[in-house]
């Protein structure tokens, strides 16, 4: 640990031990109560996933009234296939082919203190998209879970990933990290303390013709009697590598995990602010 480093590590254990331990109290409590708040929202999350219908594709819309009713959560499992009369994607770095294909650039940089121990970064206070330098191209097209992997499955349902703010399960099919050579500039950048590019990397990722995934999030029939499942805004999960019950398991270890961390937190400022009251009454 730098000096200075040293140094703010020292003065925030001598602003938490003030007022007899009156503001370490306060802040351990601000904590449990973010705590609590987390455990309620992965409760919530667990609640809706374990109330989640669960069908086989081919039965799935026996869950659903008619063509364009009220939409229902639903969870399905299935083999990823482009949609019937649809296209494919081709891989432009791996030539491997999918139904989603995402290409990043990012651009690596460094960050050293300089011989005078500063660590003032302009690019960190006023530029901090330019240093993160990521450029992302995303494509996809129309694609379905059915029933199996090959041949004519018994059932599909239309996945549409407009709109989802989750994850996809995308498949690593490129990796390139390629270095940038330095130059009188980046020697420059190392005196002041700047951070300065180091390399590129150059990735891509898939979602590939017959991966197995399970589709949670809000079901609706479709008029041309087909079935579509769209991301929900409440559920953690959209598209997941994860069974159903597997999801369910993350999430009751999350909560239990939040749930004791706000109760020992919790008991922990209520032992410190009732000490730094009783230290000042007497």
């Amino acid at each position: 640990m730098s000096a200075r480093d040293r140094e703010t590590a020292e003065a925030l254990v001598r602003l938490a031990a003030s007022l007899d331990g009156a503001v370490l109290g306060l802040g351990t409590a601000a904590v449990a109560v973010a705590s609590w708040v987390k455990y309620l929202a992965v409760s919530g999350q667990l609640r809706l996933v374990a109330s989640a219908a669960t069908a086989s594709i081919a039965d799935l819309r026996s869950l659903l009234s008619g063509d364009g009713g009220e939409s229902r959560i639903a969870a399905v499992r299935g083999y990823v296939r482009p949609k019937p009369g649809g296209t494919i994607l081709n891989s432009e770095l791996s030539g491997e082919y999918g139904v989603v294909t995402k290409h990043t650039q990012m651009c690596l940089f460094t960050e050293w203190r300089g011989i005078f121990g500063w660590t003032f970064d302009l690019h960190a206070l006023l530029f901090r998209s330019w240093k993160e330098q990521i450029v992302t191209s995303f494509r996809s097209v129309p694609f379905v879970l059915a029933s199996s992997e090959i041949g004519n499955p018994t059932g599909m349902v239309h996945i549409n990933v407009e709109n989802a703010d989750e994850p996809l399960p995308l498949t690593t099919v490129f990796h390139k990290l390629i270095p940038i050579e330095t130059t009188p500039y980046t020697l420059f950048q190392t005196i002041i303390g700047n951070g300065y590019p180091i390399a590129l990397l150059d990735e891509e990722k898939i979602l590939p013709i017959g991966k197995e995934l399970t589709a949670i999030g809000l079901c609706r029939a479709k008029d041309e009697g087909s079935v579509e499942i769209s991301s929900c805004p409440e559920l953690p999960f959209f598209l997941s590598e994860l069974t159903k019950d597997e999801m369910q398991a993350q999430l009751a270890s999350r909560a239990r995990i939040l749930f004791w961390s706000s109760i020992v937190l919790g008991t922990m400022s209520g032992c410190l602010v009732g000490h730094a009251i009783y230290r000042y009454l007497s």
